[in-house]
């Protein structure tokens, strides 16, 4: 059963291992998790493999795995949850501060990635988190959509004025963190790809545009997501006339200094290209 909507105020709040999720938009994964789910408002959940950690109950913490108190980030997490993000958030609820690039190096070793040798090479830029996001909607997938407060505005915006000129445009994907990044990697090397194969594709951990919350890959219903045929679609031809009046600009157009293969469907809010 899908999740009920949540209101397009609630956040994402960030922390190095561990982000803190709206118990509304999380899909149940067994009977023990569907108790919990209804009984919080808020689930921890480990960024690298998407596990639920632990829901917030009103009379304390639940825990959802064995060994809780020895999950790396936990204090972080609680302390965001107490003190620290939230408190952000209510103060300030425009501007998401970032992340310290946490084990980025270890990442990218972990892949074979010269760190020094990858910026120099692709002139792409190191990426930090943001330490909350805020929920722009659904995407294609029906996977909630994260994006900066801004980003998420615009988003929004933007959509609404393509499909009052009859364009229909879907979110295939935003926010991404470093850890999902490196899963994208470690999936493809297994089915066979070299890294430098991938790394046209997709940039390394830590540099692509998707870690600040900001890009977005947009598509359009019946076109396959993130294909160069999205260019031949009425949407994408939108896209090149009015998606600058809403902040948004194509990153990776052909021939781009970064090496990355030519994207249509790549935007990013705020973008100086």
């Amino acid at each position: 059963m899908r999740p009920p909507p949540a209101p397009l105020h609630a956040r994402l709040l960030n922390t190095a291992e561990i982000e803190l999720w709206p118990a509304t938009l999380l899909r149940a994964r067994g009977n023990a998790d569907a108790r919990a789910l209804a009984r919080s408002q808020t689930v921890l959940r480990r960024k690298r493999d998407g596990r639920y950690l632990a829901a917030v109950l009103a009379d304390g913490l639940l825990p959802l795995v064995p060994r809780l108190a020895r999950e790396p980030g936990l204090d972080a997490a609680l302390d965001a949850l107490d003190t620290g993000i939230a408190a952000r958030v209510r103060g300030n609820p425009a501007v998401a501060a970032a992340l310290p690039l946490h084990r980025l190096h270890e990442r990218l070793l972990a892949l074979g990635v010269d760190a020094d040798d990858y910026a120099a090479r692709t002139g792409l830029a190191l990426v930090a988190e943001p330490e909350w996001l805020a929920y722009a909607g659904r995407d294609r997938f029906a996977r909630p959509l994260w994006l900066t407060a801004g980003a998420a505005r615009a988003w929004r915006a933007m959509r609404h004025a393509a499909a009052a000129d009859g364009v229909a445009l879907d979110a295939i994907s935003g926010y991404r963190s470093h850890d999902y990044q490196l899963g994208i990697f470690e999936r493809k090397r297994a089915r066979g790809q070299a890294l430098e194969q991938i790394l046209t594709v997709n940039a390394a951990p830590g540099y692509s545009e998707h870690h600040g919350g900001d890009a977005l890959d947009i598509g359009t219903p019946g076109e396959p997501p993130a294909e160069e045929s999205f260019e031949a679609t009425p949407a994408f031809a939108w896209l090149q006339a009015h998606a600058g009046d809403h902040g948004f600009a194509l990153s990776y157009p052909r021939g781009n200094r970064h090496g990355i293969v030519y994207e249509p469907w790549h935007w990013r809010f705020g973008s100086s290209f």
